[in-house]
């Protein structure tokens, strides 16, 4: 009993601010639920748009995850400055996300039409999921570093602990963000002439081209830095995210049959990315100040974190069942009932948390290894891996409670 008490009063900073922020990541993930669940006429209409959504949604927390995850590195070694003037840590933060934004969406475009056309998957052409893709990706991510600059200036002014707060923020923030996006550029696809949406898209490779080769070229500092260390990973993330959308996408018949579930997937993934975030940044913080040791099997402080995470997922995925179910039923929509949305949600949940906690640390160690810096690599591989592992276990869970069918 001793040691369950010491354990909480060591972690009551992390229990504290961490629970605020995934309560509020979980009602805000809930209003991207609302709005896939509202989509889907939208979905039946450009065949696999689903596909997109899952590395749409997964690449605004992988770029301004990992954003948050280097400014709270940043905080504790002490380098990090409010300012924004070129050259400073947060503006080249901020300059490099926004370049990783447009680069990574077309590319996430061009390789959801590729993976649709190579399974024979029914979709819509290169061009609609290039225009969709970066226009919503790109006006997510000024709204994004917005967020991200102000999570940072509010943290940095009452010494928080960021790691503990920005990526449940950052996650919700981008749930909320890029699902209406992504929307209206649907929306514009299914109202404008074919022409116009291909016009725009070769625009956005010109704009892409351009804009990686002076990043290669003439970049400098930290910007090229993160934007060279991060664009290899980043694309396997979005292949990682892809393979998300298409299991979702293979029984979207039965999610439509029964949209409280759509409801449920966007605050499921990113809950389980949430913390996922939360993981991962206090393991690169940890690693980069030396209090944990990368060792080939976790010790003690790991399994601790292990715990904690544990701990935030048994409250976080509860939540997130009620809370689908009664949104889903104020929104009119089909749902199971409230028993089985929130055995779907916790039992889903607790497989994915398990594949979580162990990738999160041998991600984390093994790049802490190579020399690579655990802000750039952590968040985004554990968080795509999470996003495929959470799509098996979600669908996985549907199917044998025969929900949808």
């Amino acid at each position: 009993m001793r040691g369950v008490r010491s354990f909480f009063a060591r972690n009551r900073s992390v229990f504290s601010l961490g629970f605020v922020a995934l309560l509020i990541s979980s009602l805000g993930d809930l209003l991207a639920g609302a709005t896939l669940g509202s989509m889907t006429h939208t979905l039946e209409l450009l065949p696999g748009l689903m596909i997109l959504i899952p590395p749409a949604i997964g690449m605004r927390g992988n770029i301004f995850g990992a954003l948050g995850s280097r400014l709270g590195t940043a905080m504790h070694l002490g380098t990090f400055e409010l300012t924004f003037k070129r050259g400073s840590i947060l503006r080249q933060n901020m300059e490099s996300s926004l370049l990783l934004t447009m680069i990574m969406s077309f590319l996430m475009g061009v390789l959801a039409n590729t993976v649709a056309v190579a399974m024979g998957i029914p979709s819509v052409s290169i061009s609609t999921f290039v225009f969709i893709s970066v226009l919503g990706g790109v006006l997510a991510g000024f709204v994004l570093i917005i967020i991200n600059v102000i999570v940072a200036t509010i943290g940095f002014r009452r010494n928080w602990d960021i790691d503990n707060i920005s990526a449940p923020l950052i996650t919700a923030a981008g749930d909320i963000v890029t699902l209406p996006m992504l929307f209206l550029a649907a929306i514009l696809v299914i109202n404008f002439p074919g022409i116009v949406i291909t016009a725009f898209s070769t625009l956005f490779l010109v704009i892409t081209v351009a804009l990686a080769i002076l990043a290669v070229l003439r970049g400098k500092g930290e910007a090229r830095r993160i934007f060279i260390h991060s664009s290899p990973v980043l694309v396997l993330c979005i292949l990682l995210d892809i393979v998300a959308g298409v299991t979702i996408d293979t029984r979207l018949e039965s999610l439509v049959a029964l949209p409280a579930l759509l409801v449920l997937i966007p605050p499921f993934l990113e809950d389980a990315n949430a913390l996922g975030g939360i993981l991962t940044s206090r393991f690169g913080s940890m690693l980069h100040m030396g209090t944990l040791k990368p060792r080939r099997r976790p010790g003690k402080l790991a399994l601790e974190n292990f715990a904690i995470i544990y701990i935030f997922s048994l409250w976080v995925f509860v939540l997130v069942g009620i809370s689908s179910y009664v949104a889903a039923r104020l929104l009119g929509l089909g749902s199971p009932s409230l028993g089985e949305m929130v055995f779907l949600s916790l039992a889903a949940g607790l497989i994915t948390v398990t594949a979580l906690n162990f990738i999160s640390y041998y991600v984390a160690v093994y790049t802490y290894k190579l020399s690579l810096d655990p802000d750039d690599h952590s968040i985004p591989l554990t968080s795509s891996a999470i996003d495929s592992v959470g799509a098996f276990a979600l669908m996985g869970v549907i199917i044998l409670m025969g929900l949808g069918v």
